[in-house]
Protein backbone atom coordinates (compact mmCIF):
# COMPACT_ATOMS: atom_id res chain seq x y z
CA UNK A 1 0.00 0.00 0.00
CA UNK A 2 2.69 2.58 0.95
CA UNK A 3 4.33 1.51 -2.22
CA UNK A 4 1.20 2.70 -4.86
CA UNK A 5 0.98 5.62 -2.83
CA UNK A 6 4.41 6.70 -3.39
CA UNK A 7 3.91 5.84 -7.40
CA UNK A 8 0.52 7.84 -7.12
CA UNK A 9 2.85 10.58 -5.51
CA UNK A 10 5.58 10.44 -8.20
CA UNK A 11 2.84 10.42 -10.90
CA UNK A 12 1.34 14.01 -9.98
CA UNK A 13 4.69 15.36 -9.51
CA UNK A 14 5.18 14.27 -12.85
CA UNK A 15 1.89 15.77 -14.34
CA UNK A 16 2.46 18.79 -12.59
CA UNK A 17 6.56 18.87 -14.10
CA UNK A 18 4.90 18.44 -18.04
CA UNK A 19 1.33 20.82 -17.27
CA UNK A 20 3.88 23.30 -16.33
CA UNK A 21 6.33 23.05 -18.90
CA UNK A 22 3.41 22.80 -21.82
CA UNK A 23 2.13 26.08 -20.43
CA UNK A 24 3.83 29.50 -21.17
CA UNK A 25 2.05 33.28 -20.72
CA UNK A 26 3.21 35.93 -24.07
CA UNK A 27 2.93 39.31 -22.80
CA UNK A 28 1.83 41.93 -25.14
CA UNK A 29 5.18 42.90 -26.81
CA UNK A 30 5.99 39.25 -27.60
CA UNK A 31 4.96 37.13 -30.28
CA UNK A 32 5.69 32.71 -29.62
CA UNK A 33 7.63 31.10 -32.71
CA UNK A 34 6.60 27.60 -32.23
CA UNK A 35 8.04 24.51 -33.53
CA UNK A 36 6.08 21.23 -33.27
CA UNK A 37 8.46 17.97 -34.22
CA UNK A 38 10.48 20.43 -36.16
CA UNK A 39 8.57 22.34 -38.38
CA UNK A 40 7.23 25.81 -38.01
CA UNK A 41 3.70 25.69 -37.41
CA UNK A 42 1.42 29.31 -36.90
CA UNK A 43 2.95 32.32 -34.89
CA UNK A 44 1.18 32.72 -31.36
CA UNK A 45 -0.50 36.06 -30.13
CA UNK A 46 0.08 37.39 -26.41
CA UNK A 47 -1.56 35.39 -23.79
CA UNK A 48 -1.79 31.76 -22.41
CA UNK A 49 -0.51 29.16 -24.79
CA UNK A 50 -0.54 25.61 -24.41
CA UNK A 51 2.21 23.14 -25.55
CA UNK A 52 2.08 19.82 -26.34
CA UNK A 53 5.14 18.43 -23.83
CA UNK A 54 7.79 16.80 -25.94
CA UNK A 55 6.65 17.84 -29.11
CA UNK A 56 6.71 21.64 -29.31
CA UNK A 57 9.53 23.85 -29.06
CA UNK A 58 8.63 27.75 -28.48
CA UNK A 59 10.68 30.88 -29.27
CA UNK A 60 10.41 34.02 -28.16
CA UNK A 61 10.44 37.32 -30.15
CA UNK A 62 10.70 40.57 -28.47
CA UNK A 63 9.06 42.81 -31.12
CA UNK A 64 10.38 46.39 -29.11
CA UNK A 65 12.24 49.02 -30.23
CA UNK A 66 16.19 47.58 -29.98
CA UNK A 67 18.55 50.48 -28.83
CA UNK A 68 22.27 48.84 -30.51
CA UNK A 69 25.18 51.03 -29.65
CA UNK A 70 27.75 50.41 -32.72
CA UNK A 71 30.97 49.89 -31.57
CA UNK A 72 34.05 52.39 -32.36
CA UNK A 73 35.32 52.31 -36.16
CA UNK A 74 38.45 53.23 -37.56
CA UNK A 75 37.60 54.66 -40.70
CA UNK A 76 39.69 56.48 -43.76
CA UNK A 77 37.94 58.79 -45.31
CA UNK A 78 38.40 59.98 -49.13
CA UNK A 79 40.85 62.97 -48.20
CA UNK A 80 42.80 59.80 -46.41
CA UNK A 81 41.89 61.26 -42.87
CA UNK A 82 42.12 58.58 -40.30
CA UNK A 83 39.02 58.96 -38.15
CA UNK A 84 37.22 56.97 -35.23
CA UNK A 85 33.53 57.18 -35.51
CA UNK A 86 30.57 55.59 -33.21
CA UNK A 87 27.12 55.27 -33.90
CA UNK A 88 23.59 54.05 -32.33
CA UNK A 89 20.76 52.48 -34.40
CA UNK A 90 17.48 51.62 -33.39
CA UNK A 91 15.05 48.50 -34.80
CA UNK A 92 12.75 46.45 -34.38
CA UNK A 93 11.55 43.28 -35.69
CA UNK A 94 8.30 43.32 -37.75
CA UNK A 95 8.19 39.70 -39.03
CA UNK A 96 9.53 37.16 -35.99
CA UNK A 97 8.86 33.96 -38.21
CA UNK A 98 11.64 35.60 -40.57
CA UNK A 99 14.15 36.58 -37.66
CA UNK A 100 13.69 33.38 -36.13
CA UNK A 101 14.34 31.19 -39.04
CA UNK A 102 16.26 32.65 -41.93
CA UNK A 103 19.13 34.31 -39.27
CA UNK A 104 20.71 32.45 -36.30
CA UNK A 105 21.32 35.80 -33.96
CA UNK A 106 19.45 39.05 -35.63
CA UNK A 107 20.82 41.12 -32.98
CA UNK A 108 24.26 39.91 -33.58
CA UNK A 109 23.81 40.02 -37.52
CA UNK A 110 22.29 43.61 -37.12
CA UNK A 111 25.15 44.61 -35.03
CA UNK A 112 27.97 42.98 -37.63
CA UNK A 113 25.47 44.71 -41.09
CA UNK A 114 25.65 47.97 -38.70
CA UNK A 115 29.27 48.07 -38.03
CA UNK A 116 30.37 47.25 -41.67
CA UNK A 117 27.94 49.47 -43.67
CA UNK A 118 29.28 52.28 -41.37
CA UNK A 119 32.78 52.10 -42.25
CA UNK A 120 31.96 51.43 -46.08
CA UNK A 121 29.57 54.92 -46.15
CA UNK A 122 31.56 57.11 -44.10
CA UNK A 123 34.81 55.76 -46.17
CA UNK A 124 33.08 57.50 -49.18
CA UNK A 125 32.91 60.88 -47.48
CA UNK A 126 35.48 63.38 -46.78
CA UNK A 127 36.16 65.18 -43.50
CA UNK A 128 34.12 68.16 -44.07
CA UNK A 129 31.58 66.40 -45.18
CA UNK A 130 31.51 63.97 -42.28
CA UNK A 131 31.87 67.15 -40.14
CA UNK A 132 29.05 69.47 -41.25
CA UNK A 133 26.48 66.82 -42.95
CA UNK A 134 25.98 64.64 -40.26
CA UNK A 135 21.70 64.31 -41.34
CA UNK A 136 22.83 63.23 -44.84
CA UNK A 137 24.98 60.58 -43.54
CA UNK A 138 22.34 59.46 -40.96
CA UNK A 139 20.07 59.06 -43.91
CA UNK A 140 22.11 56.47 -45.99
CA UNK A 141 23.45 54.50 -42.86
CA UNK A 142 19.73 53.79 -42.31
CA UNK A 143 19.11 53.52 -46.00
CA UNK A 144 21.92 50.69 -46.28
CA UNK A 145 21.79 49.04 -42.97
CA UNK A 146 17.57 48.58 -43.34
CA UNK A 147 18.26 47.18 -47.10
CA UNK A 148 20.43 44.28 -45.82
CA UNK A 149 18.20 43.61 -42.85
CA UNK A 150 15.07 43.44 -44.42
CA UNK A 151 15.18 40.16 -45.98
CA UNK A 152 15.27 39.22 -41.82
CA UNK A 153 11.92 40.52 -40.93
CA UNK A 154 14.10 43.15 -39.24
CA UNK A 155 13.21 47.51 -40.04
CA UNK A 156 15.78 49.39 -38.78
CA UNK A 157 14.30 53.40 -38.22
CA UNK A 158 17.09 55.12 -37.30
CA UNK A 159 20.74 55.45 -37.61
CA UNK A 160 22.80 58.16 -35.93
CA UNK A 161 26.53 59.13 -35.68
CA UNK A 162 27.28 59.71 -31.86
CA UNK A 163 31.40 60.95 -31.80
CA UNK A 164 33.93 61.56 -34.39
CA UNK A 165 37.61 61.38 -33.38
CA UNK A 166 40.04 63.32 -35.13
CA UNK A 167 43.47 63.19 -34.92
CA UNK A 168 44.65 66.37 -33.26
CA UNK A 169 46.90 67.50 -35.60
CA UNK A 170 43.62 67.63 -37.99
CA UNK A 171 41.87 69.31 -35.12
CA UNK A 172 44.30 72.31 -35.25
CA UNK A 173 44.34 72.27 -38.99
CA UNK A 174 40.27 72.53 -38.80
CA UNK A 175 40.92 75.31 -36.42
CA UNK A 176 43.28 77.44 -38.64
CA UNK A 177 41.16 76.71 -41.21
CA UNK A 178 38.15 78.26 -39.23
CA UNK A 179 39.89 81.14 -38.12
CA UNK A 180 41.10 82.21 -41.32
CA UNK A 181 37.53 81.57 -42.86
CA UNK A 182 36.11 84.41 -39.97
CA UNK A 183 38.84 86.99 -40.85
CA UNK A 184 38.02 86.48 -44.68
CA UNK A 185 33.78 86.61 -43.61
CA UNK A 186 35.18 90.23 -41.43
CA UNK A 187 37.24 92.07 -44.04
CA UNK A 188 34.18 91.35 -46.50
CA UNK A 189 31.59 92.53 -44.18
CA UNK A 190 34.10 95.56 -43.71
CA UNK A 191 34.51 96.39 -47.28
CA UNK A 192 30.99 96.26 -48.06
CA UNK A 193 30.21 98.91 -45.01
CA UNK A 194 32.74 100.87 -46.57
CA UNK A 195 31.05 100.51 -50.09
CA UNK A 196 27.96 101.66 -48.63
CA UNK A 197 29.13 104.27 -46.45
CA UNK A 198 31.21 105.92 -49.40
CA UNK A 199 28.45 105.48 -51.22
CA UNK A 200 25.93 107.82 -48.71
CA UNK A 201 28.67 110.12 -48.20
CA UNK A 202 29.28 110.47 -51.90
CA UNK A 203 24.80 110.99 -51.87
CA UNK A 204 25.25 113.42 -48.71
CA UNK A 205 28.08 115.59 -50.83
CA UNK A 206 25.36 115.81 -53.57
CA UNK A 207 22.68 116.76 -51.96
CA UNK A 208 25.05 119.66 -49.76
CA UNK A 209 26.14 120.91 -52.78
CA UNK A 210 23.11 122.07 -54.20
CA UNK A 211 21.95 124.03 -51.63
CA UNK A 212 25.08 126.22 -49.44
CA UNK A 213 22.97 126.73 -46.34
CA UNK A 214 23.25 122.86 -45.63
CA UNK A 215 27.15 123.61 -45.26
CA UNK A 216 26.60 126.29 -43.09
CA UNK A 217 24.27 123.80 -40.34
CA UNK A 218 26.61 120.89 -40.60
CA UNK A 219 29.70 123.58 -39.63
CA UNK A 220 27.43 124.79 -36.62
CA UNK A 221 26.61 120.81 -35.87
CA UNK A 222 30.12 119.77 -35.88
CA UNK A 223 30.74 122.91 -33.47
CA UNK A 224 28.38 121.79 -31.04
CA UNK A 225 29.58 118.12 -31.02
CA UNK A 226 33.35 119.31 -30.38
CA UNK A 227 31.95 121.05 -27.52
CA UNK A 228 29.86 118.18 -25.66
CA UNK A 229 32.67 116.08 -26.03
CA UNK A 230 34.49 117.92 -22.57
CA UNK A 231 37.82 118.40 -24.16
CA UNK A 232 40.20 120.26 -22.46
CA UNK A 233 40.67 122.34 -25.64
CA UNK A 234 38.81 123.10 -28.27
CA UNK A 235 39.64 123.12 -32.36
CA UNK A 236 37.39 126.10 -34.30
CA UNK A 237 37.58 125.23 -37.99
CA UNK A 238 36.85 128.37 -39.84
CA UNK A 239 35.30 128.09 -43.23
CA UNK A 240 37.84 129.00 -46.34
CA UNK A 241 35.68 131.73 -47.51
CA UNK A 242 36.26 133.79 -44.10
CA UNK A 243 40.36 133.22 -44.41
CA UNK A 244 40.66 133.85 -47.70
CA UNK A 245 40.29 137.80 -47.57
CA UNK A 246 41.98 138.09 -44.22
CA UNK A 247 44.84 136.28 -46.09
CA UNK A 248 44.99 138.11 -49.34
CA UNK A 249 45.11 141.55 -46.89
CA UNK A 250 47.75 140.25 -44.98
CA UNK A 251 49.83 140.59 -48.42
CA UNK A 252 48.28 143.63 -49.79
CA UNK A 253 46.27 142.20 -52.21
CA UNK A 254 42.78 141.50 -52.62
CA UNK A 255 41.05 138.09 -53.07
CA UNK A 256 39.77 138.17 -56.59
CA UNK A 257 41.62 138.63 -59.77
CA UNK A 258 41.45 141.06 -62.75
CA UNK A 259 39.77 140.09 -65.69
CA UNK A 260 42.71 139.83 -67.79
CA UNK A 261 44.53 137.68 -65.27
CA UNK A 262 45.92 140.23 -62.74
CA UNK A 263 46.05 140.92 -59.52
CA UNK A 264 43.10 143.32 -57.76
CA UNK A 265 45.73 145.61 -56.56
CA UNK A 266 46.88 146.31 -60.09
CA UNK A 267 49.64 145.38 -62.50
CA UNK A 268 52.40 148.22 -61.44
CA UNK A 269 52.49 146.10 -57.48
CA UNK A 270 56.00 145.34 -56.55
CA UNK A 271 57.50 142.11 -57.66
CA UNK A 272 59.61 140.28 -54.74
CA UNK A 273 63.17 139.64 -55.58
CA UNK A 274 65.20 137.78 -54.15
CA UNK A 275 68.62 139.06 -52.35
CA UNK A 276 70.44 136.24 -53.09
CA UNK A 277 73.87 137.63 -51.08
CA UNK A 278 74.83 135.24 -48.86
CA UNK A 279 73.72 136.07 -45.10
CA UNK A 280 74.57 133.12 -42.88
CA UNK A 281 74.20 130.77 -45.63
CA UNK A 282 70.31 131.19 -45.94
CA UNK A 283 69.25 133.68 -49.02
CA UNK A 284 66.63 136.48 -47.97
CA UNK A 285 63.84 137.35 -49.19
CA UNK A 286 63.15 140.82 -49.94
CA UNK A 287 60.41 143.50 -51.07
Amino acid sequence: MEALIVVVVVLFIAALLVASSSVRVLREYERGVVFRLGRLIELKDPGLLLLIPAVDRMERVDLRVVTLNVPAQDIITRDNVPVRVTAVAYFKVIDANRAIIDVENYYVATSEIAQTSLRAVLGKADLDTLLSEREQLNADLQQVIDQQTEPWGIKVSIVEIKDVDVPANMQRAIARQAEAERERRAKVINAQGEFQASKQLADAADVMSRNPATLQLRYLQTLVEIGASGNSSTVIPLPLDILTPLLGKLHGTDVGDTHDGTSAAGADAPVEDIDRSPRNGVPRLGV
